[in-house]
């Protein structure tokens, strides 16, 4: 046992509810389901008793427990994928009892059965909160204690039941940290319209630099993608290579240049960015969202209102110091400092820690 276990108010049982569209952790995109992976495995490190609800591909050194087969990202918005989802969260209920804390990642989707749960539980949301719709049933659901991955997240609820703010965090040797990189600049996520890959192609033709786009199209998006994207591949500087594995990922992020996260809508985190602070490697990304919160500016790379401001950060990119970069990665988005912060929060929620000790 080590000093922050020894100094902590005790061992919890401790239930991850995860959702079913990707495993845990994903094969392929699926920011989500990752961090719930890195924090699940993460408490098992620190000697917490932990219980996965998960589909039941999903890796893990907790207690899974299998709601269904194989993960159902292709049941996203379909009715089987509200139909497993209703079966995890009476699995839930079933084993409620078992647990100090009862951690939900799945939107909202518990919030009517939580009335009746009988123990401490907590949601964080993952998602944008800018969507008309929510504002009544976040009225209605006043009551529910709420967790931020940033403050930002918050702007459209401020009057929401929030409990804390808790920003991602990656295990501290899952990137290699690359001194020197290729000449590349790279995309990583998803092709959507507020996602701005265009920006990103734009911003690398302007600076004679090959972009490597490694990112995902949902089917709602192909449309857009036909139309506004696939034109633009034809550049000789573009490389789209469509959605990548985690190893690849790893390896197309520790040796850019820089990432491109040229987005034009309120990112409530952007996983990316610190993946990519973990190799040295620098972001571009515009002030939307949480980016002011994730990105030092002029640290962890430069952050932008304009494609001319974009254009003229790339250019001077190399001047960043790629250990400074990994170094604040060290220190502020390591799954370590997440876990511990949200124990924090569990021990609160059981009474094991008083308001003095709130941090």
């Amino acid at each position: 046992m080590n000093a922050a276990q020894e100094a902590a108010p005790g061992i919890m049982k401790i239930a991850q509810v995860s959702p079913l569209y990707e495993c845990v952790p994903p094969t392929g995109y699926g920011g989500t389901e990752r961090v719930v992976s890195y924090l699940t495995e993460e408490l098992v490190s620190l000697g917490h008793e932990v219980t996965l609800f998960a589909s039941g591909d999903s890796i893990t050194r907790a207690t899974l427990v299998p709601v269904v087969e194989k993960s159902i990202r292709d049941e996203a918005g379909k009715p089987a994928g509200l139909a497993y989802h209703m079966i995890e969260m009476d699995l839930v209920a079933q084993r409620a009892a078992d647990f100090d804390v009862i951690h939900f990642h799945t939107d909202y989707l518990h919030f009517p059965m939580t009335r009746n749960l009988g123990r401490p539980h907590i949601t964080t949301l993952h998602g944008r909160l800018d969507l008309p719709e929510l504002i009544p049933l976040y009225r209605h659901f006043d009551q529910q204690p709420l967790i931020s991955i940033s403050d930002s997240q918050r702007t459209p609820l401020p009057w929401a039941n929030w409990c804390a703010t808790v920003q991602h965090g990656l295990p501290s040797t899952l990137y290699p940290f690359c001194a020197k990189p290729d000449d590349y600049f790279v995309y990583i996520g998803r092709i959507s319209p507020e996602k701005r890959v265009d920006r990103a192609i734009e911003i690398a033709c302007a600076c004679a630099t090959r972009l490597t786009i490694a990112a995902k199209i949902d089917h709602l998006d192909e449309p857009y993608f036909n139309e506004a994207i696939k034109p633009l591949l034809a550049h000789p500087l573009i490389d789209y290579i469509g959605e990548v594995n985690e190893s690849q990922k790893r390896t197309l992020l520790s040796q850019a240049r820089a990432l491109l996260f040229p987005i034009d809508w309120p990112e409530p985190f952007g996983l990316v960015m610190i993946e990519a602070f973990a190799c040295g490697t620098p972001v571009i990304a515009y002030r939307h969202g949480s980016v002011p919160e994730v990105m030092q500016d002029g640290v962890t790379g430069y952050i932008v209102d304009s494609q001319e401001q974009a254009i003229l950060a790339a250019r001077k990119i190399d001047e960043l110091d790629r250990r400074r970069c990994h170094a604040v990665f060290a220190q502020r988005f390591t799954a370590t400092r997440m876990a511990q912060d949200y124990c924090r929060i569990y021990w609160r929620m059981a009474g094991r820690l008083n308001g003095a000790d709130d941090g």
